[in-house]
C-alpha cells in the first residue's frame, strides 16, 4: 500500500470520524440539550405549531439542522474510499489464490516473466491498483454511487427544507401547499436520500460478508453485518417517512432518528479502521 493513498485513507477516515461525531452523539445531545427544554418535540404535533416554535428559535432551528449538514457533508468521501478499499483487497486476495496455484504447478519462467510484466504496467492508479479493477464488481459501484447520490440528497434536501422553514416561520399564516412541499422536500432528503444510502449498505455489506472470513478480518465481517442492519433500519425509515402523514412538519419520522444514530456510528467505525491502517 503506497504512502500517498494510506495518507488519503487516513484524511478520509478522519472526516468520517468528525461527521460522525457530529450527528453522535452531537446531534443528540444538541437535541436533548437545547431543543427539547425550550418545546421543540411538542412543537412537532402541527405544522402551524412547528412554524411559530421555528420563528422564536430560528438560530437554535438553524444551529440543529447545520449540525446535521456537515455531519453528512463530512461523510462524502466514505462510498469511493469504501469501494476501494474493498477492490484493492479482493485484488489482494486473487493475487495470493493465483501464488499458490504457481508453487503447486511450478509455472516455468516464461510464465513468471510475463506476469512480470504484466503487474508493471503503467495501467495502473496512484494506489498500486490495476486500470479498471472495478471491472466485474458491479454491486460495489451500484454502493459507492449509491452511497454518494444518498448523501448528496440528504445534504441538499436538509438544505432547502432549512431555507423554506425559515422563510415560511416569518408569515403569521400557513401556506396552503405547506403540507405538499415540505412533505416533498422530506421525500427527498429522508426517502429518497436515506433510501439510497440504504442501497449502498446493504451492497457493501454484502460484497463483504460474502466472502467473509475468507478474506476480511473479523472486524470487517462485523463491520459488513452492521451493515446489512442499518439497510434494514435505513429502509423502514424511508418508507415511513414516505407514507407518514405527518413526518413533513419535521422532515422526519420516527425510525429517522435513530436511522441517523446507527449510520454514525457505523460511519465512525469505518473512520476508526481507516485511521489506524497501516503500511505493509
Amino acid at each position: 500500500m503506497k504512502r500517498s493513498f494510506l495518507s488519503k485513507l487516513h484524511r478520509n477516515g478522519l472526516y468520517c470520524i468528525i461527521g460522525a461525531l457530529l450527528l453522535f452523539p452531537g446531534v443528540l445531545l444538541y437535541q436533548l440539550l437545547i431543543l427539547v427544554p425550550q418545546g421543540y418535540g411538542d412543537a412537532l404535533a402541527t405544522p402551524v405549531a412547528t412554524l411559530h416554535w421555528i420563528s422564536r428559535h430560528d438560530l437554535q432551528f438553524l444551529g440543529y439542522r447545520l449540525l446535521l449538514m456537515l455531519g453528512f457533508a463530512l461523510m462524502l468521501s466514505l462510498p469511493f474510499t469504501l469501494f476501494r478499499i474493498i477492490v484493492a483487497q479482493e485484488i489482494l486476495g486473487a493475487d495470493e489464490e493465483e501464488n499458490e496455484d504457481v508453487e503447486e504447478e511450478e509455472e516455468d519462467e516464461e510464465t513468471d516473466e510475463e506476469a512480470a510484466e504484466e503487474s508493471n504496467t503503467d495501467g495502473k492508479d496512484a494506489s498500486g491498483m490495476p486500470a479498471y479493477a472495478w471491472r466485474g464488481r458491479g454491486y460495489a459501484v451500484i454502493a459507492a454511487w449509491g452511497g454518494v447520490s444518498g448523501l448528496l440528497l440528504t445534504v441538499a434536501g436538509t438544505l432547502a427544507s432549512t431555507i423554506y422553514l425559515l422563510v415560511v416561520s416569518t408569515s403569521n399564516m400557513l401556506p396552503t401547499n405547506f403540507a405538499a412541499f415540505s412533505g416533498m422536500l422530506a421525500f427527498i432528503t429522508y426517502t429518497v436520500g436515506g433510501g439510497l444510502l440504504a442501497i449502498a449498505c446493504l451492497f457493501f455489506g454484502m460484497v463483504i460478508a460474502r466472502r467473509g472470513r475468507n478474506l476480511w478480518p473479523d472486524i470487517w465481517v462485523l463491520f459488513s453485518y452492521l451493515a446489512l442492519a442499518l439497510a434494514a433500519l435505513l429502509s423502514g425509515s424511508a418508507v415511513e417517512v414516505a407514507y407518514a402523514p405527518n413526518a413533513g412538519n419535521a422532515g422526519q419520522a420516527v425510525l429517522t432518528t435513530p436511522a441517523i444514530l446507527l449510520f454514525a456510528i457505523w460511519v465512525l467505525w469505518f473512520g476508526i479502521m481507516l485511521v489506524r491502517l497501516q503500511p505493509e
